[in-house]
């Protein structure tokens, strides 16, 4: 079996190192998509509290998250999905605790302009 070396000394399976790469990279959409949905169900004013059990993160996942994807020398099509995480907790965050109550606007528009930019990123790595 093909093995790949991760350190000196040491080494993994080639599918398990396949697999790995791409639950890493999975992973940051799955989030992105959670929260996306989470949002629209909130607007709409549905809650869907087994989105926040499945796709809310915390600063450490996060924090894993963008340096494997600095490790693994992921593009940036990517971190976008890490970004837009990170920048909808910011929002939330803000507007929970001091009562801002950020119009739904604000919401779409972050969630507009990030899937903008993933297209943007992700047609420009295809060409």
């Amino acid at each position: 079996m093909a093995r790949v070396t991760v350190a000196e000394g040491s080494s993994i399976s080639k599918p398990s190192y396949k697999v790995l790469l791409y639950i890493l990279k999975i992973i940051p959409m799955v989030l992105a998509l959670c929260d996306i949905l989470n949002t629209v169900f909130w607007l709409i004013g549905v809650d869907v509290w087994w989105l926040s059990y499945i796709g809310g993160v915390s600063l450490f996942p996060l924090l894993f998250l963008y340096i494997s994807s600095y490790v693994f020398r992921f593009c940036s099509y990517h971190r976008m999905f890490l970004h837009y995480v990170v920048i909808n907790n910011i929002v939330s965050m803000i507007d929970y605790k001091f009562e801002l109550y950020i119009s739904a606007s604000i919401y779409l528009a972050i969630i507009g302009i990030f899937l903008f930019i993933i297209l943007y990123l992700y047609l420009k790595e295809k060409r």
